[in-house]
């Protein structure tokens, strides 16, 4: 990040004071087509895309390096079914039955690939049809099962391979990170505990699909098809809630006709129609932070997806997280006075169904502002140039960053329920980490 880019960045959320554009977001009529890698820079990104949080496809120019685009797929554009069997064949895989509706979702097993590459041709050969059900391959996580090398608790989240880009893996060139999402909170700090990630690979045959959702944690996403085509159906922020029954609940799949039945959704005429993406081979999507979706595969197609957090979005992370805990705390307020330590079942709760509760989102916040603040006295202290600091980072981008965690900081340190929260086994007392944020806010407008 450049020093413009930042000063346009603080200012944009100046704007803001701390809070959302109230109501739903207007449907944009059409995603901007980004054409050519060497014209379009991190600071158009930054400033077109992920502040206005707006989607965009990027096309396949951006991703024609890539090892996967050469190795996992046929000459005709098909999955190469040998290749993959060869290099990951015994890894087990989850796999999701697209035809049984669990609640709002589908239920999960888990297979060796072999077994799931096996089903997918007979799937092909019987004309796209199986007693099994349609099944897809979905949320596997490559990198933590071996396939790509795990970086170190003190190591970068990526290594630097050349401007504009960053390569995730140096063992194999399955793909490469492009500097537009670089700045990755949400695996940053996994890398760093060693226990988990939000990388994921996609593979299936044509008519499997995703159910409505919003990304995990109103994070960003980035997909790429590796191979074959897939729709979307992406609703900006706000539209979903036109789109819920009359018992408040979000639907199951959006293009059923059950939605036109007013008396069990009785907004849904005040929904706009969906931005419709049709993404093809090789291209990428950026899927901004709170749009819900629905993506359906056209064709067999493989994909690489990442979930991510930064500066951008740790607002309305927040927020999220505020949320998930008032819907804890009414489900079982009955309890409120009987149930000894209720306000930290809630938080036990919490963590159980949605992955994070506060104490954790308060350790997410430390360990990227610990980060930040070393690379900040790094970059200052020796003069490094912008980019030479930890995975794309510099000075400028650090500063950035902290300024947005201090905001968000000291919204988590007045919230009531966080003050509830036992803080005394914590290593830095959120108070004073959120001071020596704002004396290095203080610090950087000089830079």
């Amino acid at each position: 990040m450049d020093r413009e880019t930042r000063v346009f960045a603080e200012r944009h959320f100046r704007g803001l004071h701390g809070c959302l554009p109230g109501g739903a977001c207007r449907t944009p009529e059409r995603a901007d087509f980004i054409e050519k890698p060497d014209s379009f820079s991190y600071a158009d990104f930054f400033k077109g895309y992920l502040l206005p949080n707006l989607p965009c496809v990027f096309s396949s120019a951006f991703t024609e390096g890539w090892g996967s685009r050469r190795h996992w797929v046929t000459r005709s554009g098909k999955p190469d079914f040998d290749y993959l069997l060869q290099k990951y064949g015994d890894m087990v895989v989850p796999v999701a039955n697209c035809g049984v509706q669990e609640y709002n979702s589908n239920p999960k097993e888990h297979m060796p690939l072999r077994d799931y590459i096996s089903y997918w041709k007979e799937y092909i050969q019987e004309n796209y049809s199986s007693p099994r059900g349609c099944l897809y391959l979905k949320d596997w996580h490559l990198c933590r099962q071996g396939g790509l090398p795990q970086h170190g608790p003190d190591s970068c989240p990526v290594i630097p391979l050349s401007v504009g880009i960053h390569r995730v893996s140096p063992m194999e060139d399955v793909y490469t990170l492009p500097v537009y999402f670089s700045s990755d909170w949400l695996n940053e700090y996994w890398d760093t505990l060693n226990v988990d990630d939000y990388r994921f690979v996609y593979m299936g045959p044509a008519g499997t699909w995703s159910p409505f959702h919003a990304d995990i944690f109103r994070s960003f996403s980035w997909s790429v098809n590796i191979c074959g085509r897939k729709k979307w159906l992406l609703f900006p922020p706000g539209q979903e809630e036109a789109l819920r029954d009359r018992h408040g609940s979000l639907p199951y799949d959006v293009t059923s006709p059950a939605l036109l039945d007013t008396r069990l959704y009785p907004s849904h005429m005040h929904c706009e129609p969906p931005l419709e993406i049709t993404q093809e081979a090789g291209e990428m999507l950026f899927v901004p932070s709170g749009w819900h979706h629905q993506v359906h595969n056209l064709e067999d197609t493989i994909s690489v997806n990442h979930n991510w957090v930064n500066g951008c979005n740790l607002a309305a992370m927040w927020r999220f997280l505020q949320r998930e805990l008032q819907a804890v705390q009414q489900e079982i307020h009955e309890w409120r006075d009987t149930m000894l330590d209720w306000h930290h079942h809630c938080q036990v709760i919490m963590k159980s169904c949605s992955g994070i509760n506060y104490k954790e989102f308060y350790h997410f916040l430390k360990i990227i502002a610990e980060r930040r603040l070393l690379t900040l006295a790094d970059g200052a202290d020796t003069g490094k140039p912008e980019g030479a600091c930890g995975a794309g980072l510099g000075p400028q981008q650090a500063a950035f960053d902290i300024s947005r965690i201090a905001e968000v900081l000291a919204s988590v340190t007045a919230n009531p329920d966080f003050q509830r929260v036992d803080t005394s086994t914590f290593s830095l007392q959120p108070g004073d980490l959120l001071q020596q944020l704002e004396e290095a806010v203080a610090a950087s407008l000089s830079l």
